[in-house]
């Protein structure tokens, strides 16, 4: 008789084992393999293999609403935004689940000629150290079951500076990504490859940041220096400088 659930990450992790080992694209056990494979061939027609940052981080540095300071690139992938952000004189760590990926990453940072603190691990328990000005994530957001969510908000409460800036591009609904309510993926398992995301989603679950902007990724060519695919939000939200004294009590 087992009797070991005692705190939240306990419930968290049981959460974690109610989909099958296929679904998993965020654990460093079966999530670190899955993403290994994916970025295993380079020349795969992937949109966003393509060494070209999102065409919203690259507005949103045209238009001042973000600054140089320390960032980190959540989900990095194969380092396109954490390559762009470091040439914009930014202090850049980048995390990522797969190797394989940041190997890729290394590269394009050599030959850019820019230095990123790359480190392969599992955002929520890697020993990342705040404040950072800027937290990015292309992508990390909708392959994390409903439950992560928390463990995700307690990073960026952890993580972000006050006045810090987090952007985001996801699964836009209607347009990509499983439309299942988060109680129906429990039952089926799975997340679909992915999961939509609504306006009033995203703006409920960073209800305690400031929205500066969120609008759908406009779409770029296959020959444009910017990534952009219409199937996808782009958000910006600031954390505020103060706390509200209704949530100090």
């Amino acid at each position: 008789m087992d009797r070991d659930m005692r705190d939240v990450d306990d419930v968290l992790r049981l959460l974690d084992g109610l989909f099958t080992r296929e679904a998993d694209r965020w654990t460093s056990d079966a999530g670190s393999a899955w993403w290994d494979g994916f970025y295993a061939d380079r020349d795969k027609p992937v949109p966003f293999f393509a060494a070209t940052p999102d065409e919203n981080l690259v507005s949103y540095l045209d238009r001042g609403l973000i600054t140089p300071g320390r960032a980190l690139d959540l989900g990095c992938g194969p380092g396109r935004n954490a390559v762009h952000l470091a040439a914009a004189g930014f202090t850049v760590d980048a995390i990522d689940l797969s190797r394989t990926a940041l190997d890729w990453a290394r590269d394009r940072a050599r030959a850019a000629e820019v230095e990123i603190d790359f480190r392969c691990g599992d955002a929520f328990s890697a020993d990342l150290t705040g404040p950072y000005e800027l937290i990015y994530d292309s992508g990390c957001l909708h392959h994390l079951p409903p439950h992560r969510r928390i463990s995700y908000l307690a990073l960026l409460d952890r993580l972000l500076a006050p006045g810090g800036h987090f952007a985001l591009t996801c699964f836009a609904s209607g347009a990509m990504g499983s439309e299942l309510s988060d109680t129906e993926l429990y039952h089926q398992g799975g997340l679909g490859g992915g999961l939509a995301f609504t306006p009033e989603s995203l703006r409920w679950i960073f209800a305690d940041l400031t929205e500066v902007e969120l609008r759908r990724m406009h779409e770029e060519p296959a020959d444009s220096p910017r990534f952009g695919e219409s199937f996808l939000w782009t958000a910006l939200f600031r954390r505020p400088t103060t706390v509200n004294p209704r949530d100090a009590q």
